[in-house]
């Protein structure tokens, strides 16, 4: 990704480190001994995960609904440092993909404050309780919870989770963007549209049970590509593998799917 230069809490992002996969193991073995240097060089190592994650909500709402930049990276870099300080350097995992999560979970907590729908208190409060329990078993499983599984794990019903869940979410523009291919663009009023509304739901439930058959790695490939939307080049770099890899991973990821559907 190339950045331009752009200043963000007195930071020039143009100019943002990056350090490597050993150097990042060995920093971290450094912070558990104490080491507050290696900590700061840590954190500004990673700062281009907080950047990446914040750009995502940059532009959301409206008037004295719309968040800073510089807010919303201090409040990235906080779930950073949190990121860093709980890494558990026994577990087979990158710093960067243990990190992401943490981030965006700060950064959707304090969006919360600038949504334009009011959400009632109790609502609120359990959907935070919930996406704590997500992070948590996220970093603990290594892949996402099912809600069952958060609902166990915070002691509430299924249904009450769900519609915290869905009321803590961000409301989008019927002409957000979906997919893009070959300049032709899939917006969320095309699918909103669409009359086969049980045919859509059933694929959807094909699609997602799919996913979850499909290795790790390209689970977490189609994440940083379709959820997340990054490129190929960013998500080569973030799991240290070469572009032409992300490419062949993803075909074969899309076509495992397809061939499951159409079993």
């Amino acid at each position: 990704m190339q950045y331009t230069k752009v200043e963000i809490s007195g930071i020039n992002t143009s100019q943002l480190e990056l350090i490597g996969e050993e150097e990042t193991r060995e920093l971290l073995l450094k912070c558990r001994q104490g080491d507050m240097k290696a900590r700061d060089r840590l954190i500004r190592g990673n700062l281009r995960l907080v950047l990446s994650v914040m750009q995502r909500f940059l532009g959301r709402g409206a008037g004295k609904n719309t968040p800073c930049a510089d807010d919303l990276f201090q409040v990235g870099v906080i779930g950073l440092i949190k990121a860093i300080d709980n890494f558990d350097t026994d577990m087979n995992v990158r710093l960067s993909t243990y990190a992401v999560p943490m981030i965006l979970g700060e950064v959707k907590r304090y969006m919360r404050d600038y949504r334009p729908v009011r959400v009632s208190r109790s609502l609120r409060d359990l959907a935070y309780k919930a996406m704590q329990a997500k992070e948590r078993l996220t970093a603990e499983d290594q892949r996402e919870p099912s809600i069952d599984r958060i609902a166990e794990e915070i002691g509430a019903e299924r249904c009450d989770v769900v519609a915290a869940l869905e009321a803590s979410a961000d409301p989008v523009s019927l002409y957000e963007p979906v997919y893009s291919e070959s300049g032709d663009t899939l917006y969320l009023l095309d699918q909103m549209s669409d009359k086969t509304d049980s045919t859509t739901a059933l694929n959807e439930f094909l699609v997602r049970d799919a996913v979850q058959r499909l290795p790790e790695r390209e689970r977490n490939i189609l994440d940083l590509r379709y959820i997340q939307g990054r490129t190929q080049v960013e998500v080569a770099r973030e799991i240290g593998i070469s572009q032409a890899q992300v490419s062949r991973l993803e075909k074969s990821a899309i076509g495992n799917i397809r061939r499951q559907i159409e079993a």
